[in-house]
Parts: C-alpha cells; sequence; structure tokens
C-alpha cells in the first residue's frame, strides 16, 4: 500500500517514517510513503492560505491548493482512501480502526491530508474526504499528530506489520477489557514485587489473574468503554464484581412539600413496585424505602409481605423477585447503620435533585470512576414530593447533575427519574458487538 500524506510540515514525518516496526515495514517494501508539501502546489512567494470569510481572525489553506495536491497524487498512485483531520470530526478508537482496516482491504492507496492554521478550507472536505477524524475533544496546532497516531494504530492492524498477531488480538481495547499489567525481572524492584502468582508456573491461576486485573482496571478507569459492549453473562458477573454495591433509598420523609416546607410524604404501591424492578434490573443490592408514620409503615408492610412472603410468589415470581430487594425504614440513619454493619465500611451517599446543586458535590454520568475509587458502598438517594430537604441535602457526599432533556419542562416522575438515573450510572450502551 502506498500512503500519501499532505502536509504543510513534511519534515516531521520522515524520522516517524524511518523508525521502529513502520520502519521496518518500509523497508521490507510492505508499504511506501509520498510525503507531500502544499507549497508545492502553488506560485513561488505566494501564500498557501487566505483569511478566513466573517469576522474573527484566521487563515485557511486554499481550497485549490489542497485540490491540486490530491489530484496530482491520485494520479500517480490511484484513486485514494482519503482521510481528513479535524476536532469536528469522528472520534476515533479502537472500533475505529478495525472499521478503517476492513475498508482498506484491497485498497492499495490510502491518502492523509493534515491540515493546519485554522484548517482547510471546508468545501475540499466535502468534496473529497472519505472519512473525518478526530483523536480526542481537544484542539491541536494541526493534522499531523492525529496522522501520525492514526498510522500507529492502523498499521499495526496490517498483518505482517507486527510480528506476533497474538500481540494485537490480546491488547487493550480489542474487545470490552483493557490488558493486564506486564513484569519482567528483576522479581524485587525498589520494593515493588512482581505478583506471586506470575511466579507461581500455574498457567490456569496466572489466566484467572490476568483476567481479574484486566476487568478491574477496565471498570476503574474505562466504564464507558467496557459498557459500551454486548457483554456475555460471564463478562457481566466479572463486572459487577468490581462494581462496589449500590444501595438505593426513596425518602419520604425529609423532603419539601408543595406548601408547607419540610414533611412527609405517602407511600404509593406504584412507586414500591416500579423502582424495585429498576433496583433488580440494574443490579442494585436493597431498595429502602423510608417512612417514619406508623400508619403508612402498616400498609406497605402488607404489600410487602404478600409479594416476599404470601401469594404473590407464585402469582407473579419476577414481581416476588424484584420486591424481595425492598426494605422499610423508619429514618435514613438506619439506612446508614445498617448497610455499615454489613459491608463494614461506611457508606458514600449520593443525592438526586431537579436542581442544579453546588459545584464543589455535584457528579455527572461519567464520574463513576471517581466515587468507585474510593473503595465503599454507594447510596443513591430519591425524594418525594418537591424533592429532598436542604438539610439532607447538605449530609450528602455528592449530587447528581439533574436530567434535562432540549426543553425547559423538567418535571419527571420520580420512577421514571430513577429507571433513567441508573440507566445512565450503570446500564449498558451497546455500541460495539
Amino acid at each position: 500500500m502506498n500512503i500519501s500524506i499532505m502536509t504543510v510540515f513534511p519534515q516531521l514525518y520522515e524520522p516517524f517514517i524511518k523508525t521502529s516496526l513502520i520502519g521496518r515495514a518500509v523497508e521490507q517494501g510492505k508499504i511506501s510513503f509520498d510525503l507531500t508539501d502544499y507549497f508545492s502546489y502553488c506560485p513561488p512567494k505566494t501564500r498557501i492560505d487566505a483569511p478566513a470569510f466573517g469576522h474573527g481572525a484566521g487563515m485557511v489553506i486554499k481550497p485549490e491548493v489542497v485540490t491540486q495536491a490530491i489530484e496530482d497524487k491520485e494520479r500517480a498512485h490511484g484513486k485514494a482512501f482519503k482521510i481528513f483531520f479535524s476536532p469536528q470530526g469522528k472520534k476515533l478508537d479502537q472500533y475505529v480502526l478495525k472499521n478503517i482496516a476492513q475498508q482498506l482491504k484491497g485498497v492499495d492507496h490510502l491518502m492523509l491530508v493534515s491540515s493546519r492554521y485554522e484548517g482547510i478550507d471546508a468545501r475540499v472536505e466535502k468534496e473529497y474526504a472519505d472519512l473525518v477524524l478526530s483523536i480526542g475533544d481537544f484542539v491541536l496546532m494541526g493534522g499531523d499528530l492525529p496522522a501520525m497516531v492514526l498510522l500507529e494504530g492502523l498499521l499495526r492492524l496490517e498483518p505482517g506489520i507486527v510480528g506476533k498477531q497474538e500481540s494485537v488480538e490480546r491488547e487493550s481495547f480489542n474487545g470490552p477489557f483493557v490488558d493486564f499489567p506486564p513484569y519482567t525481572a528483576p522479581v524485587n524492584w525498589k520494593g515493588h514485587e512482581v505478583p506471586e502468582v506470575l511466579r507461581s508456573g500455574n498457567h490456569a491461576l496466572m489466566d484467572k489473574w490476568r483476567q481479574e486485573q484486566s476487568v478491574k482496571k477496565s471498570v476503574a478507569h474505562h466504564f464507558e468503554w467496557v459498557r459500551s459492549f454486548e457483554l456475555s453473562a460471564k463478562e457481566k458477573a466479572l463486572v459487577a464484581q468490581e462494581i462496589p454495591h449500590h444501595y438505593c433509598v426513596l425518602m419520604h420523609s425529609d423532603v419539601m412539600l408543595p406548601h408547607d416546607g419540610v414533611g412527609t410524604t405517602s407511600v404509593t404501591s406504584m412507586d414500591i413496585h416500579d423502582i424495585a424492578r429498576s433496583a433488580s434490573t440494574f443490579g442494585l443490592t436493597n431498595y429502602f424505602l423510608v417512612t417514619p408514620l406508623e400508619d403508612q409503615q402498616r400498609v406497605v408492610k402488607t404489600l410487602l409481605d404478600f409479594w416476599q412472603t404470601g401469594y404473590g410468589i407464585e402469582y407473579n415470581n419476577n414481581r416476588h423477585q424484584a420486591v424481595s430487594k425492598v426494605e422499610l425504614l423508619a429514618s435514613f440513619d438506619q439506612v446508614i447503620a445498617g448497610i455499615e454493619a454489613k459491608e463494614g465500611k461506611k457508606p458514600l451517599v449520593i443525592a438526586t435533585s431537579a436542581k442544579k446543586s453546588e459545584p464543589e458535590k455535584s457528579i455527572t454520568y461519567y464520574d463513576q470512576s471517581k466515587v468507585w475509587a474510593k473503595g465503599q458502598p454507594v447510596i443513591i438517594v430519591f425524594g418525594t414530593g418537591k424533592g429532598l430537604s436542604p438539610e439532607f441535602m447538605a449530609r450528602v457526599d455528592y449530587i447528581l447533575e439533574p436530567i434535562e432533556g432540549l426543553t425547559g419542562f423538567n418535571h419527571l416522575s420520580v420512577r421514571s427519574a430513577v429507571a433513567i438515573i441508573f440507566d445512565r450510572w450503570l446500564g449498558l450502551k451497546h455500541k460495539q458487538r
């Protein structure tokens, strides 16, 4: 395959394409490079760029310059698969790399079009680009480093570039999990020892340890990647083992009433059933209902007895399984004490609210690693009425950002909010298969 690279600075690539595995592949004739300087396609003492239309500063590479470069190299090497680089492009990951590798099967000419300044005239991209890539949500001075990043990731997928194909097949991001940590001699280095299991000679134990470490690191640092896969039952179980136990609490005390300040609300059977089903679906350990009112407790106990120990078990076993997670308590302090006694650790408390909270406690649905890194059980608390009281909110560790759509309406039922929050925090979001 020939790889044509369009750039303002071809000298940046010269050591890159002569080094390591890429340099060896060039020497062996497996790939070749054609570095193209945009300045070669404009008259002497003229600029390759011009001021951008509209207000604001910035220079844009002229469309005729890029057009001449592209068409010249396609005449020399044949029709190319053309990749442009832009912060607005599709974000590069291992899944995208594999898709590109598939598209390049049988293709003899790959063209990488790198920009500088404020970029290349957008019409060129629209006219020629087969793919526009970004390597992350940040801005660099140009597309040259992204082009090199793409080549590093893409060429190692080409057969024969990397010596051992096993190295490619078992590496990080080739599936839902990253790779296990590697070790070599000496056994003891600065007080850190190679894990004993790796020195045991027991291959089965080594494989088990490596898988455990792989899953642990993936869940801790790459949960968004893990949850983007359609996991098998075994993989789901492995992931669940690495996530701290989660509990949810529906507060009928310490909540705001429409006109009377802080007070208590009535329990509804629908909240019991529906939230129990959500808690079961997303693997929460228990669902606590908190009400200090004795008449409300009697109503709840009657319902729970039916589904947990009575005829409800035979009538609807799925409902029985869900409602079996429900526990009735009189106060939130009892919830804390019970979980601490069971887990041996004080739980972290995450409150939910339909209102924006103070920044120091606020977390998003991408902050699992921040919370889970503490190694404590997690409680997610929901309020009834008009939401949890300010006094209650003052005692929590974190507050999840509100659920929002693209409208100003923000009045979900607590049952709907629970399902959405559990899905955003713990749910799988299939993207890769």
